[in-house]
């Protein structure tokens, strides 16, 4: 390392590495998000989180890989970046994942909802297939959180149905290396929740397998083997 990058502070020392690797953010990024405006949103995410600076920096730049393939920016509503002890985890939110659907042009309507203990829930299956009614207790004390769901419908009229538990949502969370730490708690917690359940109902859309992909790349998060999530 040269004398002029150890002067460096260490903000202008990411700032000058990302754009080093601006040609790789290009080759990545879909068309319509420039490498400087990715460039742009990860500077304004380090700066909303300083502790990023201080990770080990393979790590924060493997996750700006992985944002910008995914092509979210992590702006901390389509995706994150995130503190694993020293490391730095990339993880696409609940808005990008929804936001990657909708792309598909293959669905009409998608949602994912926390449920809580007082509120209208039924799910039931019949010979017209899957149904779903919530009526959220908006203006009560709803309760704690018990489970979540997500619910497609496609544009020829299919209707998708994913339902968890709090159990089942914490069978997945245990099995985890990072059940008690990382985004499973803290202000990410519920985040998770609805997550988990979108996860599972998105390996039965007829979406494209670009999508796929960022199932696996967030398979980190959950740091467990896509069969055990089950």
């Amino acid at each position: 390392m040269s004398t002029e990058t150890k002067q460096l502070a260490p903000i202008e020392q990411v700032r000058n590495s990302l754009k080093l690797m601006e040609p790789q953010f290009k080759m990545a990024l879909p068309s319509h998000i420039s490498p400087d405006k990715f460039i742009r949103v990860v500077m304004t995410s380090i700066q909303q989180n300083p502790n990023l600076l201080n990770a080990d920096r393979s790590s924060l730049f493997s996750a700006c890989m992985k944002s910008a393939a995914d092509g979210l920016l992590p702006d901390s509503k389509h995706a994150a970046m995130v503190m694993f002890k020293d490391k730095v985890q990339y993880m696409p939110m609940v808005a990008g994942l929804l936001k990657l659907v909708r792309q598909s042009g293959e669905i009409q309507s998608i949602t994912t909802q926390i449920v809580y203990e007082r509120d209208n829930f039924k799910y039931w299956v019949n010979q017209d297939g899957e149904n779903l009614i919530h009526e959220p207790s908006f203006f009560h004390d709803n309760g704690k959180e018990i489970g979540a769901y997500a619910l497609a419908r496609t544009k020829d009229g299919g209707v998708y149905i994913e339902v968890m538990t709090e159990k089942q949502i914490n069978d997945v969370r245990n099995v985890s290396r990072s059940k008690d730490s990382g985004p499973w708690s803290g202000p990410f917690r519920l985040e998770m929740w609805k997550k988990t359940v979108l996860r599972r109902l998105i390996k039965r859309l007829p979406v494209s397998t670009d999508i796929d992909q960022v199932i696996l790349n967030d398979d980190d998060n959950y740091e467990i083997q896509p069969v055990n999530e089950k």
